[in-house]
């Protein structure tokens, strides 16, 4: 019997990747032309935008005029947008900000007159367990995908939800190809077959890929296709909403309750999440400090609704920057340097936004000196900063910096002047307990637990740190830096098959600050090629210590791990996903330099893993504890927990990488990501269980306003 083939046209439209961004958008004028004018006269019946809307907002800005058709044939069901502002990647979010990305994106196709929804994500490098209870917040109730399935069936119930696992992928662009109708159908048959294996009497089929446009005879080739292969398939052009109401039975038939991270048929690039760290270190305080300024002024809006009206467009044009800088081609670092240089740019117009809110919201509501608010959704206890340009007796000072004052700048009927540029103090304090949505004034807490700094110790009653003949101990868990050569690309990390690493030695360590409530050691480690500079920071009762490590890298093709040995192998870790613990299990003794694949089209399985902001070594009640500020992936080996804190190549896609065996784009050396010159890393390090791991991320990642 012959199997009916639901064909949708299709662009996967990544703004930025191996061209920059204003670049791309030349030629989505020209492929969104092309698709709009096939659209209005009728030559396609509908085309499907890739699941986002920030590609449209990009062509109505250089094309105002076509708004109105644009608007007519999305009313039509004809062309269909969203849910999604801008296709992010799933593991480098969080829940904030991709329910943000919903928002965004659902809101302004909904205003352009879209009403059909799919969870559409066909190229992020896996795919989270979490996504689906989100989509479902939102409405939706069916998902396409595709990296990260394993031998799944075409139609499968994911987390709960109808899901698509589109088998062959995507990227189906054999229309626009110089072939002939025998050759383009020869092609199409052997795609089918393989796709009809895993599927019903109806097969899903993408015509599309990256960037690409429609054929203006696309009806006429599938006419002809269809005559040749009209004993086995016919093809008919339709939307994937057709196709869901056609395969509904088939949901019930496998269920799969966790993430999507199997690389056994295609590829999931997790090197990914150790490239262009960087990034990844500005997305992270990007997404908390807007999160924050959000808070704040919903906070504020409770008395005085008309904040919110004036402060919610400024922050949506800052999430929609943020969201633009984590599609995956940019905050998985694996673009041209052009890209990530603009990314970068991004993220500081960001922070700045979200500073320029706060501080603007603290002078108009006469925020006074010292009066602090918590607005996160529990009370807070732990060390808070404060600035002061007056003496503030009785507060323990960390650091002093010359400026204007926030409130001066915020301050329409002054002028700065040369006289106003003074002195700014930090200064530090403990609270207790402090409530949630309360406006209270900052008290000078005396700490009686123990605080010590050595030039070889740092310790107080709950964690220390030990240098004793030349390694570093936490508690007694020895800490260490390794090095080792990376062979790979911006997607794949690579070892080389004898390299033993680099051990990092110890070159010196002194007392850093002593101070009453705070105290600092400096440690400097030696690579051979270049020194390491680590602060260890400690506060007076906090069971965590805080790492900041600061290095000129000089070194190419390599990376940089923190390293944790731990007393027994590792079976399990609870890293945060969507800003929830999830479980991963490992093979400890797995090792990726025996596995490398000789076979053509294959990756490399890795015990790596993404994380957001941080992590639990399975869930006993005295487990080593990460908190990261942008260090996005670890890896387990034996009884060995491994940050890489750097990773450094210098192309897209290496074709000699013996980790993957074929390209995963184009070969364009990026020598920014060699990472030459200042680096920085900062994690923390705590040993609990999961709540403990609750408390210290709320300590790190608070919502204070001062």
């Amino acid at each position: 019997m012959r199997k009916q083939v639901i064909a949708y046209l299709h662009t996967h439209w990544d703004r930025e990747w191996y061209r920059e961004f204003e670049i791309f958008r030349m030629r989505l004028l020209r492929v969104f032309d092309n698709v709009l004018s096939l659209l209005d006269e009728n030559k396609i019946p509908s085309f499907y935008f890739d699941g986002q809307v920030a590609a449209l907002e990009d062509y109505l800005e250089l094309r105002p005029e076509k708004e109105k058709l644009v608007r007519s044939l999305i009313r039509n069901k004809k062309l269909f947008i969203g849910p999604f502002y801008c296709l992010v990647d799933e593991f480098l979010t969080d829940k904030t900000c991709f329910s943000k990305n919903l928002e965004l994106g659902m809101s302004k196709a909904i205003e352009w007159g879209c009403t059909d929804f799919i969870g559409y994500l066909p190229d992020t490098f896996g795919h989270s367990q979490n996504v689906p209870d989100i989509l479902r917040d939102f409405g939706i109730d069916k998902c396409i995908v595709w990296r990260g399935c394993g031998d799944f069936p075409a139609e499968f119930k994911w987390c709960g939800m109808d899901t698509v696992n589109l088998v062959r992928g995507y990227f189906h662009d054999v229309f626009a190809q110089k072939k002939t109708i025998e050759e383009k159908a020869e092609i199409l048959k052997k795609e089918l077959d393989l796709i009809s294996e895993k599927s019903s009497q109806y097969i899903l089929l993408p015509i599309g890929a990256d960037h690409l446009g429609v054929p203006v005879d696309i009806q006429d080739q599938i006419a002809a296709i269809n005559e040749i292969l009209k004993e086995d398939y016919v093809i008919r052009l339709d939307s994937p909403f057709e196709y869901f109401k056609f395969v509904e039975p088939m949901f019930k038939g496998y269920s799969f309750d966790d993430e999507l991270r199997d690389n056994s048929k295609t590829f999931t690039l997790q090197g990914c999440y150790s490239s262009r760290l960087d990034l990844k270190r500005y997305n992270v305080e990007c997404s908390h400090k807007l999160d924050l300024a959000s808070r704040y002024v919903s906070f504020l809006s409770l008395e005085n609704p008309k904040i919110k009206k004036d402060y919610t467009p400024i922050l949506d044009s800052a999430y929609k920057m943020l969201l633009q800088n984590q599609a995956h081609d940019s905050i998985c670092g694996c673009s041209v340097d052009g890209v990530h240089q603009e990314n970068i740019i991004r993220y500081k117009k960001i922070l700045n936004i979200a500073h320029a809110v706060i501080e603007e919201l603290k002078f108009a509501t006469k925020f006074e000196n010292k009066t602090i608010i918590n607005l996160s959704d529990k009370p807070y206890t732990g060390m808070v900063e404060f600035r002061s340009t007056r003496p503030q007796n009785g507060y323990e000072k960390i650091k002093s910096i010359k400026c204007f004052t926030s409130n001066l700048l915020a301050d329409t009927y002054r002028i700065p002047v040369t006289e106003d540029y003074t002195t700014l103090d930090t200064y530090i304090t403990a609270v207790k307990d402090l409530k949630q949505d309360v406006v209270e004034f900052i008290m000078p807490r005396h700490l009686k637990g123990n605080l010590e700094v050595t030039e070889k110790s740092i310790e107080n009653d709950n964690i220390s740190l030990l240098i004793m003949n030349n390694q570093i101990y936490i508690n007694e868990v020895p800490f260490k830096l390794i090095d080792f050569i990376d062979l790979g690309d911006s997607y794949n990390f690579a070892p080389k098959v004898d390299d033993k690493g680099v051990e990092y030695k110890v070159l010196r360590s002194k007392v850093h600050y002593q101070g009453d409530n705070r105290v600092a050691l400096r440690i400097d480690l030696d690579g051979g090629w270049d020194v390491v500079t680590l602060i260890v920071t400690l506060d007076r009762d906090s069971v965590f210590l805080n790492f900041s490590l600061d290095w000129i890298n000089s070194r190419k093709n390599h990376v940089l791990y923190a390293q944790f040995e731990l007393p027994e192998l590792i079976n399990e870790v609870y890293s945060e996903d969507m800003d929830i613990l999830i479980k991963r299990e490992f093979n400890p003794n797995y090792d990726i330099r025996k596995n490398l694949p000789q076979e053509k089209g294959r990756e490399v399985m890795t015990n790596t893993a993404p994380m957001q902001r941080g992590l639990l070594v399975d869930e006993s009640e005295n487990n080593l504890g990460i908190i990261t500020k942008g260090l996005t992936q670890y890896e387990v080996f034996e009884n060995y927990l491994r940050l890489p804190i750097l990773r450094a190549t210098g192309i897209i896609s290496n074709p000699l990488n013996p980790a993957r065996t074929t390209p995963a784009g184009p070969p364009i050396e990026t020598p920014d990501l060699q990472m030459l010159g200042e680096n920085k890393a900062e994690f923390n390090v705590f040993f609990g269980n999961q709540n403990d791991f609750e408390t210290v991320k709320g300590q790190i990642f608070n919502y204070i306003i001062t």
